[in-house]
């Protein structure tokens, strides 16, 4: 894959040369920029099919290079040291991201990630997700959910609740289909427990507006919409409860 670097730190844009060179040997770096402008225009003259992208540059963000971008749509890997902000976009997104100080074992699993990726249709979705995501002031409309197969992007509303097998975690939609995402049940709860989304149980997390009642029986558990049934666990009980009650109010 051509690459271009777009890094505005001299000694990152070397760490990152070096280590594609001596472990990705599918890889080829055409480029290294250090600023927009000068990346638009090293785009437009090597047409890179993967961009190692830094948020913050001293002319702009890497959002502001996306924003520009036309066909052919590369694939993005982002580097940011923490940001709330735009890692949730990135997140919503499924962008892959690094995360500062980068670590070599980090970076080889992205870019062999990034390679696996074979559709520009799904980069093109992708990244007008992400671009949209960022637009947004208020709650993002849809998630993407990665699969062995596909990429899903899914209005959020729509989600009943998701559910954790090991290390996968199942998303059950309001059309009756459910999804497999090979991520586990705790990042979906760190996307979502802001937007109306409620841990019940290790293994449950739910869209609070789908709940459609409280069943005393059995010990406790919650009717969801949908008609299936979601547990409580003693720990979380009280919390639960008082959520419903809140909304009731």
């Amino acid at each position: 894959m051509k690459t271009l670097i777009l890094e505005d730190e001299a000694h990152n844009r070397a760490f990152l040369q070096l280590t594609l060179q001596q472990h990705c040997p599918q890889v080829q770096v055409v480029a290294q920029a250090q600023g927009v402008a000068e990346a638009l225009a090293l785009f437009r003259q090597h047409l890179p099919e993967l961009i190692l992208l830094d948020v913050e540059l001293p002319d702009g963000t890497g959002f502001d290079f996306l924003e520009q971008l036309s066909q052919p749509w590369p694939k993005i890997i982002f580097i940011t040291a923490y940001d709330h902000y735009a890692l949730q976009a990135i997140r919503y997104s499924a962008i892959d991201y690094l995360l500062k100080p980068i670590r070599v074992q980090d970076l080889v699993g992205a870019v062999q990630k990034a390679s696996q990726r074979l559709h520009m249709e799904q980069e093109y979705a992708l990244l007008q997700l992400l671009l949209q995501s960022r637009r947004e002031t208020t709650t993002p409309k849809r998630i993407a959910l990665p699969t062995a197969e596909r990429i899903e992007l899914i209005p959020i509303a729509d989600i009943i609740r998701c559910m954790a097998e090991n290390n996968y975690t199942h998303f059950y939609i309001r059309d009756q289909s459910s999804i497999l995402v090979s991520k586990n049940l705790g990042e979906f709860e760190e996307m979502l427990q802001e937007y109306g989304f409620l841990r019940t149980h290790q293994s449950h997390l739910v869209n609070v507006e789908a709940i459609k009642s409280w069943e005393k029986s059995d010990g406790g558990y919650l009717l969801m919409k949908d008609g299936s049934r979601v547990a409580v666990s003693r720990s979380r009980r009280e919390r639960v409860l008082q959520t419903l009650l809140k909304d009731e109010r």
